[in-house]
């Protein structure tokens, strides 16, 4: 089923533009995205092929399915909830039984988490973003030798620094277990013509390698010294690196080129999405009601130019974080919304609507 069949079929109970024109941080370039809700056919509810939502190829277009819907009022889930407060311009179709959804009905103090919480998820991932742009990985991705050390004297020094000191390779080292200490390995150098103790080297492959290479050692042989292979500094390593080249492949072109633009070195929209979830967050502890349309629309398109500084704007969210905190702990909110009566209402309206459909058959 695609959402054309549901224009088709006359199954849509609600339609309205979303995003950025509808919070009014739309530019002229901005997409337009559309959400929904819609009910399944009868007969396909009552079988075995419930569809919760349905979305465009580009899932800019998504509609939820009634009861998938009211699933996300009764947890608060800002993108639902904000179907409610839609602005009367973005308003594509309204069914009359969907005047029974109103957000009165369904905010409460579970928006703490399910708007500020998020929030503080996305202060996160500006974070990570900052760092990913401010120390970039190199292509070229370290080895397991990279983090090996070899004692020398009271200290220590990377081995391949040890290896070159010493005229050594690689290849006529051999590597033998310390009992009791973790990651310490014995090192021997084979010295012998045409390397007869048969050492197999400090890795298999430098490239492919995730642990460093034991050898068998003849008894009576002495090490040289002593390796250290430091192995949560290279797991740390291999997440980072997998993560960053991810996020390069992953990354929308155009918002990192903005980024990158104003110089600023973080995603503006990121952050401006942080300021407009945390200040609803605060109006809904205080006031009791759901404002879509952002009243402060040049603040948030200031911050989405990147005219503030990364370290201000952070500052100032986390400052709203805490206010939000305070508004919510003394909000005459509920602490979730009734479940029963979204039950019962739920209910009605799936009934009213295919007895409507019937009678127009």
């Amino acid at each position: 089923m695609t959402i054309a069949d549901l224009r088709r079929q006359g199954l849509i109970l609600f339609e309205a533009v979303s995003g950025s024109r509808a919070y009014g941080t739309n530019l002229p370039h901005s997409d337009t995205d559309l959400k929904g809700v819609f009910v399944l056919p009868e007969e396909q509810f009552f079988g075995l092929d419930y569809v919760p939502q349905i979305a465009n190829d580009t899932n800019d277009e998504v509609f939820y399915e009634l009861r998938r819907f009211v699933e996300l009022l009764l947890k608060n889930n800002p993108t639902v909830l904000e179907l409610l407060g839609t602005p009367p311009d973005c308003v594509v179709s309204r069914h009359p039984l969907f005047a029974g959804f109103r957000a009165a009905d369904f905010l409460s103090k579970l928006c703490r988490a399910s708007f500020a919480e998020y929030a503080v998820a996305q202060i996160r991932k500006a974070r990570g973003l900052n760092k990913k742009i401010n120390h970039p990985e190199p292509p070229a991705r370290k080895s397991v030798l990279d983090f090996c050390y070899v004692t020398a004297g009271a200290g220590a020094q990377p081995v391949a620094a040890w290896l070159a000191r010493h005229g050594h390779e690689a290849g006529q080292c051999g590597l033998a277990n310390v009992p009791h200490l973790t990651d310490l390995y014995a090192l021997f150098v084979d010295a012998t013509p045409g390397r007869a103790l048969g050492y197999r080297g400090l890795l298999r492959d430098e490239e492919t390698s995730q642990d460093v290479l034991l050898s068998a050692v003849p008894k009576g042989e002495e090490p040289v010294a002593y390796l250290s292979f430091n192995r949560n500094g290279y797991s740390t390593y291999c997440r980072v690196f997998r993560e960053y080249w991810e996020w390069v492949a992953k990354r929308n072109s155009e918002r990192f080129a903005n980024t990158v633009q104003h110089g600023k070195n973080y995603d503006a929209k990121n952050m401006l999405h942080v300021f407009r979830l945390l200040q609803m967050a605060e109006e809904i502890a205080l006031t009791g009601q759901l404002q879509v349309r952002r009243p402060n629309r040049e603040f948030l398109l200031e911050i989405r130019r990147g005219e503030f500084d990364y370290e201000q704007l952070v500052a100032e969210a986390e400052q709203l974080v805490a206010r939000v905190e305070v508004a919510f702990a003394g909000s005459a909110l509920p602490a979730a919304p009734d479940h029963a009566a979204a039950e019962a209402l739920l209910r009605q309206v799936r009934h009213t609507f295919y007895a409507e459909k019937k009678a127009a058959e």
